[in-house]
């Protein structure tokens, strides 16, 4: 579709990506993109497309912008491949390839940002790995070549001292391998990559297919002449010792003889310096490589066998054989070790490359991001630099492992992009900050101090949160910001300064406040208020506002402490009185526990004695018993012992109480239980007085007009007659001097705990009366009637005697309407069949008005049901009944 023909209205463009501009929604919007991006429209078209879409909806419109994208990049990078394919093809060009540019022009290529995945330029990047590969390979077999020439030499020298039998049965062999070697050195030679070697490769060669050259003609030619020599006596000795010995011997020539007439030329002395120097010359060589191969260097290795061999040449002919032969074990063991040490790193390399493949092969949702990614590709690359130091490298493995890496720096580049554009964007709302900050400076006023001080946080955290920048971009814009910031803090830090020294002041004064001997409240107060207020009106960083507080209210809080130690100090001293209190109290518990109800009656007494201070004053009792006959002795009474008013006395006129020889008792007070208005948990309420007065009718009618109320009007006339209402009350009792606070709680609780305790023991007693009662019924057994005593007061002998008369009768009547009344006297719930009976019987007794009430006749009632027969359900009934009975009574 040509640029005329594409269509720039929306409906078009809807209908050419089926449906992009009316998806309902944005999901669904960008599900369609996707979809039509798959049929691969032009350029042009997406560019329109994008152009309509990014105002719209920017999230649908992010797959076409990252198709366009990857179209300009593309472009750009199909020029940088051409450029670098121009470069590869002049490498491969020339006839003598240098490994360092060839491997220059791959790094090179991929810091340009050139596609070395695609082709031409991954075809390229194999041709020269394969080259490098065959030139190293070859310079590899050269330095091989020219070992394996050196041995045959070492092959020919030993030989030489071996009998000539045994050189002639090596010899074809010999002579085999050397010409297989030199097979080879011409091979090496012709090869179309000889001219790329270093140029020392070619002349090394070249000496060592001369040495070997000169060594095999002489080993032959010598073996000829022994061999003529040992079929003709008259044929010359060969040149080798070891061989013209033998043919002597075998000649019958004496050894001795023969060297008689011929006398060799003896060798010239060596001096036994040069050759101390020689051997520690070797030495050294020989240490650096054994030491080498020890640890597993292989290039090291190389290194010191080369440097051993150049020693060799130098001084071999000085060396020893023990120290020659270490240097041949060392060389063989050197050998190996870079066989070794090659297999080795091809192992770790294949581990590497099976690590970069798998980066971009992870499970879904396990990803790595960007600086992931990042970071495991430079610890990759480092490991394989590292592999390479330590042998030889291999190409390719190399080539596989640098495409996964590659491609996996995908990921990287993109990350690195969206890294730079946040960049941008962050350091752009940088600078907006600060000149806002600027322009707010300018505009705020200098008196509103909290709100500055606010303010200025607010801008503080928009900083922190404003996104990341490189640290070269923070470092610019740092100084700008202070600088900002300084300027809108100059008046606040002016104010915060002068607050500081005004607290200072304050905090002076309230260590005067706080060292002197009385602590004045009122000025604690006032300073507490100015300091409020200042802090208010000020405000300063959190920490020394905190700093400043606790050093204000350190010796205020010093000083309440003190005080409130001293008036602990007061209140924990214990007196005489509240020891005694606390003594009995503990006794009290002790009975409580122990469920003996006389124990509790005795402990309960010994407390309200110890309450009214009798055992406080038990030292002064013998002296006031001493006194007491002196004093009647002289005709006085004691002003303690005069008589109160019986029940049925009159009180004697102007107040006054006429003396008796003999004092009466005093009446004992009743018992004194400090309560604390209706705060204690199960606290009994007061039980409400009856509703009539004396001479009340027993129907609630009250008396008539003309009786009782002349009374009432008697009462409320004068003084007379109201001092004779109170007149007939008894004297206030003394009830000691009073409890501290431990104390007081103590009996309290003690007393309570031996109310609730009497409280458990009666019912306990009165429930086994009751079943002793059950069972003289169920029994008609009169003699196992409980005791009076022990039913209770509202049970008089006589009452025992009717119901002990009932059982001892044969049963008769029926118990019903005695149950009922006795259930209506106890006022406790009746069986649910019996509602209606219990009703009916209290509607007769609203008729019956001179008949005694239930509560009046439920002894008799009791008796009634004795005298019936014996019931498991009306036993129970009547228990209930007679449990709260005999409680009432």
């Amino acid at each position: 579709m040509t640029q005329a023909a594409i269509p720039h209205d929306i409906p078009s463009l809807d209908q050419l990506t089926g449906g992009v501009f009316t998806a309902p929604t944005s999901g669904e919007r960008a599900q369609r993109v996707r979809d039509w991006l798959a049929s691969d429209p032009s350029m042009e078209l997406m560019q329109a497309v994008f152009k309509e879409l990014s105002g719209r909806d920017k999230g649908a419109a992010r797959a076409l912008r990252e198709r366009l994208d990857e179209i300009k990049r593309a472009k750009g990078q199909e020029a940088i491949a051409a450029e670098w394919a121009q470069r590869a093809e002049a490498l491969l060009a020339q006839p003598r390839l240098n490994i360092a540019d060839a491997m220059a022009w791959q790094r090179d290529a991929a810091k340009a940002g050139a596609p070395l995945s695609r082709e031409p330029l991954a075809g390229f990047k194999g041709q020269l790995a394969e080259r490098i590969k065959s030139i190293e390979d070859l310079q590899h077999r050269a330095q091989v070549h020219r070992e394996a020439a050196v041995l045959l030499a070492q092959r020919f020298e030993v030989l030489s001292t071996k009998p000539w039998q045994d050189a002639q049965a090596a010899e074809e062999s010999l002579r085999g391998d050397v010409q297989h070697w030199l097979g080879q050195a011409d091979e090496i030679v012709q090869s179309p990559n000889w001219s790329s070697l270093d140029a020392r490769f070619a002349p090394q060669l070249d000496a060592s297919k001369t040495q070997l050259g000169v060594v095999s003609e002489a080993f032959h030619s010598a073996l000829a002449l022994t061999v003529a020599a040992a079929a003709d006596a008259q044929a010359p000795l060969p040149p080798v010792p070891v061989w013209a010995d033998e043919i002597r011997v075998a000649r019958g020539i004496p050894l001795e003889a023969a060297a008689a007439p011929a006398p060799r030329q003896a060798a010239p002395k060596v001096d036994p310096a040069v050759r101390a120097a020689a051997e520690a010359a070797v030495e050294a060589a020989l240490a650096k490589l054994e030491q080498e191969t020890a640890e597993g260097h292989g290039k090291a290795s190389q290194g010191a066998a080369a440097a051993l061999r150049a020693v060799l040449k130098e001084h071999g002919r000085l060396v020893g054989g023990a120290l020659e032969a270490r240097v041949h074990a060392a060389l063989v063991a050197a050998g190996e070790l870079e066989g070794w040490q090659r297999w080795g790193a091809d192992k770790v390399r294949e581990e590497l490359v099976a690590k970069a493949e798998g980066l971009l092969k992870r499970p879904d949702g396990q990803a790595l991001g960007g600086r992931k990614m990042q970071e495991q590709l430079r610890a990759l690359r480092e490991q394989w630099k590292q592999v390479d130091q330590g042998g030889a490298p291999n190409h390719a493995l190399w080539k596989r492992f640098d495409e996964a890496c590659n491609q996996a720096h995908k990921v990287v580049e993109a990350w690195l992009d969206k890294v730079r554009a946040d960049a941008a964007e962050h350091k752009a709302q940088r600078l907006a900050l600060i000149e806002e900050l600027k322009a707010w400076t300018a505009a705020q006023p200098a008196d509103d101090l909290k709100g500055r001080n606010r303010a200025l946080h607010q801008f503080s955290d928009r900083w922190r949160d404003a996104g990341h920048v490189s640290e070269k971009t923070f470092a610019e814009l740092q100084p700008l910001w202070n600088a900002a910031l300084g300027a809108a803090r100059a008046p606040l830090e002016g104010a915060q300064k002068a607050s500081i020294e005004r607290r200072q002041q304050m905090i002076a004064e309230a260590a005067e406040l706080g060292a002197a001997p009385m602590l004045r409240i009122d000025a604690v107060k006032a300073l507490q208020q100015r300091w409020q207020a200042e802090a208010q009106a000020v405000p300063l960083e959190r920490r020394q506002e905190q700093k400043l507080w606790d050093a204000f209210r350190k010796p205020i809080d010093d000083a309440f402490q003190r005080k409130t130690a001293d008036r602990e100090r007061a209140a924990a001293a214990v007196s005489e009185h509240d020891r005694a209190v606390l003594e009995v109290s503990k006794a009290l518990e002790a009975a409580n526990a122990s469920g003996d109800a006389q124990q509790i009656r005795a402990a309960v007494a010994q407390l309200e004695a110890a309450l009214r201070g009798q055992r406080v004053a038990a030292q002064a009792a013998p002296a006031a018993a001493d006194a007491a006959p002196a004093a009647a002795a002289e005709g006085g009474a004691p002003a303690d012992a005069a008589a109160p008013a019986g029940e049925g006395g009159e009180a004697a006129e102007g107040g006054e109480a006429a003396a008796t020889p003999a004092a009466a008792p005093k009446p004992a007070p009743r018992p004194v239980v400090a309560v604390r208005g209706d705060d204690r948990p199960g606290a009994q309420r007061a039980t409400p007085a009856p509703a009539g007065r004396a001479g009340d009718r027993r129907d609630g009618r009250g008396a008539p007009a003309g009786r009782g109320g002349e009374r009432r009007g008697d009462d409320r006339r004068g003084g007379a007659d109201r001092g004779a209402r109170f007149g007939d009350r008894p004297p206030r009792e003394e009830r000691g001097p009073r409890l501290g606070d431990a104390a007081f709680r103590a009996q309290r609780e003690a007393m309570d705990h031996a109310q609730l305790a009497l409280r458990k023991l009666a019912a306990q007693a009165q429930g086994e009366v009751l079943g002793q009662l059950v069972g003289a019924w169920e029994q008609r057994d009169a003699a196992a009637l409980p005791p009076a005593a022990e039913l209770g007061r509202g049970v008089t002998a006589s009452v025992r005697n009717q119901w002990a008369q009932a059982l001892g009768s044969a049963p008769a009547g029926d118990a019903g309407e005695a149950l009922l009344r006795l259930e209506m006297a106890a006022d406790v719930p009746t069986p649910a069949d019996q509602i209606d009976a219990r009703r009916a019987l209290q509607l007769q007794l609203l008729t019956r008005r001179n008949e005694p009430g239930p509560a009046d006749t439920w002894a008799q009632d009791a008796g009634r049901v004795l005298a019936s027969a014996h019931d498991a359900g009306h036993a129970r009934r009547l228990q209930s009944a007679l449990r709260a009975l005999l409680r009432k009574g």
